[in-house]
């Protein structure tokens, strides 16, 4: 319930101004980072344009720790209006073992945005 709720609040900030929004995902401010929660969002050619790490690499080509083409699966759940789920294995932050998560997912303008949760 937390992730949805942040991701809806992400999706007004977006439509607000896109690029501060963006900045504030990356940074982690304005309630935007929760413990293991936060935004992160795509842009129209496939690369991150918000996250604490990634921002610039590809988030269409990720793949999840047992190959599963997760960031081809975001693009495709994405749709504006509506949240989706797309589960895969992903390590916690500070771990290098995988566990389940799952990201709620959804499109914004030019922008496909999600917030993910451990299990």
């Amino acid at each position: 319930d937390e992730a949805k709720a942040m991701l809806e609040k992400a999706v007004v900030a977006v439509k607000a101004d896109k690029a501060a929004a963006l900045s504030k995902f990356s940074k982690g401010e304005d309630g935007f980072k929760d413990r293991d929660l936060y935004p992160f969002c795509g842009g129209p050619d496939g690369s991150f344009t918000a996250h604490p790490k990634l921002t610039g690499q590809s988030l269409k080509d990720l793949k999840d720790k047992a190959g599963k083409a997760l960031g081809e699966e975001i693009y495709s759940t994405a749709t504006e209006g509506k949240i989706g789920e797309v589960a895969y294995m992903w390590p916690r932050p500070g771990s290098d073992t995988p566990v389940e998560k799952v990201s709620f997912v959804t499109k914004v303008a030019d922008q496909v945005c999600a917030v993910g949760y451990y299990k």
